[in-house]
């Protein structure tokens, strides 16, 4: 689920899912502002949407502040 691999899809992958959200994070948004973006889009749900923030929180790509996503520098 975290890897694409014969059976899952990139895009249902949380390492393509992921992506999709550091794609949205241009601009600030709060949790809540980019789920309402994310969830357009088909086979979007909630449950992966807070998986694949963990997932780029544990990888440090992004981070919170003030309530703010932001994409970290480092």
């Amino acid at each position: 689920m975290i890897l694409p691999d014969k059976n899952i899809k990139l895009s249902n992958s949380l390492l393509g899912f992921g992506a999709m959200i550091l794609q949205k994070l241009n601009k600030n948004h709060t949790i809540s502002s980019l789920w309402d973006q994310i969830e357009k889009k088909p086979n979007n749900n909630f449950y992966k949407f807070v998986l694949a923030l963990d997932f780029l929180f544990l990888l440090n790509l992004i981070k919170l502040q003030d309530g703010i996503i932001l994409k970290t520098n480092d």
